[in-house]
């Protein structure tokens, strides 16, 4: 697929003369046309691959982004992505045509022109015309002529570059790769893919035309057909935007009417929805601010006022009265949703998931003693690492808590998803053939 082109491009991607106040001398006195897009995806990438900031924070670091037209910041975050999920492989490619290492804000150049020639499906001329432009913008005129010649031996090669290469595992970290066992193979292989959007349909609304109704009652739609909020009764709160398997741990809380029911960590409110759908009395306890504003922003859309959101950390927050039910969806590592956000693969370190699991530990404390006796506790994790899934669920049982395996009845519909221990867990590579589904940990307990 082509990169959608921006305003300030032609339809082939090449820049179409213009000038204005953001274009930069080059050494000829001259100015270079603007390029939103790739503007903002060098600053994303650099963002992330230099100064460790996620994608989403390295967008709102960039100057480019600011006054950028939505389809631009939507087009640059679609190129970033890409090169992000595909660096590995990129890096690869380019090796037998640097000599030496280039500078890093050269070496981000590269990246992006190789992932618009392989992975985009931009033609070879704009590739190469918008990357040479890209280093002059950006103060590299020096190493212009290094980025078109390299990128023209790319080209030169096509797609016969990605033959005998090992993709899956060029494009996933030594340490992440390790750690995901025999399961690193069809984990890896997912993560190549842009994921598909999954809803979540309110109970009584019609699904959205066109999806595909998945096990668990998801509809889902191929990744880049429809646009969320262009879709009938997405005004009217008949639905919202949740990975197919980020439904599992709500569900399997088995709220009833009427239960007093805490979502800690609740931002951005799909599970607290489903909660909430089911009946239940819902506190929603967010700790972030701007998440925080998420979270109310998704409830009223889906106009669920009775939800009580509190804003508060939930290692300390306090219910009135014990609760019967509570679901942790503890802040981790995020390697489950690595298909959506690959800057996380770039970006977390093996000392990073220690960290998460100390805090991780203080939430499981702090949710066992907000239960009544014989309450419920859903711990889970959108991560992939056993430190803090499985590690986390026998440390639950060390605190007290007593395991409520999930049933074979309970995941009928996604029976390779339940563990021997009566765990859940998922990973992108179950329902491949199908699209796939974030990975997820999660275990039930109940408060003696």
């Amino acid at each position: 697929m082509k990169s959608p082109p921006s305003p300030s491009s032609r339809p082939d991607g090449r820049p179409d003369g213009r000038r204005n106040r953001t274009g930069r001398p080059d050494r000829r006195g001259g100015k270079v046309a603007p390029d939103p897009t790739r503007d903002i995806a060098f600053d994303v990438v650099e963002g992330v691959i230099v100064h460790r900031r996620m994608l989403d924070t390295s967008l709102e670091h960039s100057a480019a982004a600011r006054t950028a037209e939505p389809r631009d910041r939507a087009a640059a975050h679609r190129l970033a992505a890409t090169v992000l999920r595909h660096m590995g492989t990129a890096n690869e490619v380019l090796s037998p045509f640097l000599k030496r290492e280039p500078p890093e804000p050269v070496r981000v150049v590269l990246l992006i022109g190789v992932a618009q020639l392989l992975f985009l499906d931009t033609p070879a001329h704009a590739a190469v015309a918008t990357a040479v432009a890209l280093a002059r913008r950006r103060g590299l005129v020096p190493f212009a002529g290094l980025v078109n010649a390299v990128l023209r031996r790319v080209a030169a090669g096509g797609a016969e570059a990605l033959e005998g290469l090992d993709q899956p595992r060029l494009d996933v970290p030594a340490w992440l790769w390790q750690s995901w066992g025999r399961l690193a193979r069809p984990i890896a292989s997912a993560l190549g893919h842009e994921p598909p959007l999954d809803l979540t349909i309110r109970p009584g609304c019609d699904a959205p035309p066109g999806g595909e109704v998945m096990p668990n009652g998801s509809v889902r739609f191929a990744a880049g057909s429809v646009k969320v909020a262009e879709l009938p009764g997405f005004a009217d709160g008949a639905f919202w935007v949740q990975d197919m398997a980020a439904t599992l741990p709500a569900r399997l809380l088995n709220v009833t009417p009427g239960e007093r029911v805490a979502d800690l960590c609740a931002a951005p409110g799909g599970k607290t929805a489903q909660l909430a759908c089911a009946g239940a009395e819902v506190f929603a306890i967010e700790r972030e601010g701007r998440r925080l504003e998420r979270l109310r922003a998704n409830l009223a859309r889906l106009g669920l006022e009775g939800v009580k959101v509190i804003h508060a950390d939930a290692a300390t927050w306090q219910p009135e009265a014990p609760l019967d039910a509570i679901l942790l969806d503890a802040p981790c590592s995020a390697t489950g949703t690595i298909r959506r956000h690959p800057d996380a693969m770039w970006i977390k370190r093996p000392r990073d998931i220690a960290t998460m699991a100390e805090g991780q530990d203080r939430l499981l404390a702090a949710a066992r003693d907000m239960l009544r006796p014989g309450g419920r506790l859903v711990y889970a994790v959108c991560s992939l690492q056993p430190e803090e899934g499985e590690q986390r669920a026998r440390a639950a049982e060390a605190m007290g808590l007593i395991p409520d395996p999930f049933t074979p009845e309970e995941l009928a519909f996604l029976p390779q998803a339940r563990t021997p221990e009566g765990w859940l867990r998922t990973h992108p590579g179950m329902l491949a053939d199908r699209g796939g589904m974030d990975g997820f940990f999660a275990a039930r307990f109940r408060r003696g």
